[in-house]
């Protein structure tokens, strides 16, 4: 299920990848029709019982997209219009630029 909401000026889309084995959560950033950026929460098959010990992927959107949200406006705050992904791994959280991803990372399934 797709969300929409604003902040600012921005209008914000966020849902799950449609289709996806693996976890990525899309917040696509749009001013007026225009697509102003990307925001990605990648989290590694290995971490992913630490969100849920079941690997669910809508129970962990549900328990953690208040922050992620957060983590959005404070990016919007910032200006920083970088399509960026948020990714959780063995050793923690890091932040990339998701142009420079291994693996490429979409919202479309």
């Amino acid at each position: 299920m797709e969300n929409r909401w604003t902040h600012k000026d921005f209008v914000i889309r966020d849902a799950l990848k449609p289709g996806s084995k693996h976890f990525q959560y899309f917040f696509v950033v749009s001013e007026g029709e225009k697509k102003k950026c990307r925001y990605c929460v990648w989290i590694d098959d290995d971490v992913l019982s630490r969100f849920d010990p079941s690997r669910n992927f809508e129970a962990i959107v549900s328990a953690n997209r208040a922050e992620w949200l957060q983590w959005v406006k404070e990016k919007l705050e910032k200006e920083d219009f970088r399509d960026v992904v948020l990714k959780f791994e063995e050793e923690g959280q890091k932040e990339f630029d998701l142009a420079r991803m291994e693996e490429k990372v979409s919202m479309e399934g």
